[in-house]
């Protein structure tokens, strides 16, 4: 029985990051005996990119700590810095907050960078979204790599939670829990087509994409696969476009020049955003049409929402899939034919009769009992060997 409250800090790096986390968040700071902190880092504390930590706030919670680690350095070598900034900020927060637990979610650096400092702190890490690949992106060695530190895991597919075993991790440890973010589509209340529509300051027409496209991080410079899809949605003259900028990755700003460019000579059909914000995300992914880039969503939002998702290229390569996701190459013309099938109505099709994968009904609850329960082993976490 503890005698003090128990401290759980939760770091968040992205916009994107903290909408899957929300409902997590919501639950522990309702739950008695649990002190909840929360650590901003990364792209929220960036003007660049919105400074999205104001969202965090705006939904009334606490920012115990803010982490600035981001240089505008749009390199490999900049990254390489940035990280090394968090590693030294991640120290210090922890050393001020001393919390029981950290939780975090995902692959990027700056969370790789927040594993790290608690690990050598001491501090017990559980983990979410382990065991997943994305054989074209940096996170994929990342994402095993906080495994490894973690003590606690939750993934969302069992064969997800296989792998984490795979790597060593004892059963007892792992939890399949489903993809966190999907709690808003039962918890959310999503905007009518006229609200998002006044929202967007743009009227929708018979036709809505919505692009994300991140730099693989992996392979060649952006410029070239944005320059192609970009070619491709110029054929689809009649639709609508909205894009989200992407993460702050090296190659990143040079993507952000390109969408921009296309989004003010087409303005009367296309706009760009920093951030959407959660709402607003998931209920563009209700009223539109098809989702185009290369972002997770696509593949773990957006068949919730039975419409099709066109992924480019190899960053989500080797992860697990819908139907309702057409795979293609990042050649223009292979992009323009992508969209084509999606549109189809042989594919309307296949998309209604698809479902999701990383569907499961009440992932932040099953977290947050686990969190709430975890007494760290006295003698450390040990290998789980598999039996050959």
């Amino acid at each position: 029985m503890r005698s003090q409250p128990q401290k759980i800090c939760v770091v968040t790096g992205t916009r994107a990051e903290y909408g899957i986390l929300y409902w997590l968040l919501d639950e522990l700071r309702g739950r008695s005996g649990v002190c909840l902190q929360i650590i901003a880092t990364g792209a929220h504390l960036s003007p660049e990119f919105g400074l999205t930590y104001r969202i965090i706030e705006e939904d009334g919670f606490f920012i115990d700590a803010k982490v600035e680690m981001l240089l505008s350095a749009d390199t490999a070598s900049g990254v390489t810095k940035s990280a090394g900034l968090a590693l030294i900020g991640f120290s210090d927060a922890y050393e001020r907050l001393r919390p029981d637990l950290a939780v975090v979610l995902g692959d990027r650096y700056e969370i790789l960078a927040a594993a790290t400092a608690a690990h050598f702190a001491g501090i017990p890490i559980a983990h979410i979204g382990g065991g997943e690949t994305t054989e074209g992106a940096i996170d994929e060695a990342i994402r095993h790599s906080i495994t490894k530190m973690s003590s606690l895991h939750f993934t969302s597919t069992e064969a997800y939670r296989r792998r984490v075993i795979q790597l060593g991790e004892n059963p007892g440890t792992v939890f399949c829990v489903g993809a966190l973010g999907l709690e808003h589509l039962r918890r959310t209340k999503l905007m009518s087509r006229c609200e998002l529509e006044a929202s967007l300051g743009m009227e929708l027409g018979a036709r809505n994409f919505l692009v994300t496209y991140h730099p693989s991080t992996l392979g060649e410079p952006p410029e070239e696969g944005v320059s192609a899809l970009l070619s491709a949605l110029e054929e689809f003259g009649d639709a609508r476009i909205v894009f989200t900028y992407p993460n702050s990755d090296a190659g990143g700003r040079s993507v952000i020049k390109m969408i921009d460019r296309f989004a003010s000579e087409n303005g009367g059909r296309s706009r760009a955003f920093v951030s959407l914000g959660q709402t607003r995300y998931l209920s563009v992914l209700r009223h539109f049409d098809a989702v185009i880039g290369n972002s997770s969503s696509g593949l773990i939002e957006a068949p919730s929402f039975k419409i099709p998702t066109v992924n480019i290229g190899e960053r989500q390569k080797g992860r697990i899939r819908a139907d309702s996701v057409i795979d293609c190459g990042a050649s223009a013309g292979e992009i323009s034919g992508a969209i084509t099938r999606a549109l189809s109505p042989a594919f309307r099709d296949v998309v209604e009769a698809s479902s999701n994968p990383y569907e499961k009904d009440g992932a932040a609850a099953s977290i947050a009992d686990a969190l709430t329960a975890y007494d760290p082993p006295s003698a450390g976490k040990k290998f789980y060997d598999l039996e050959f």
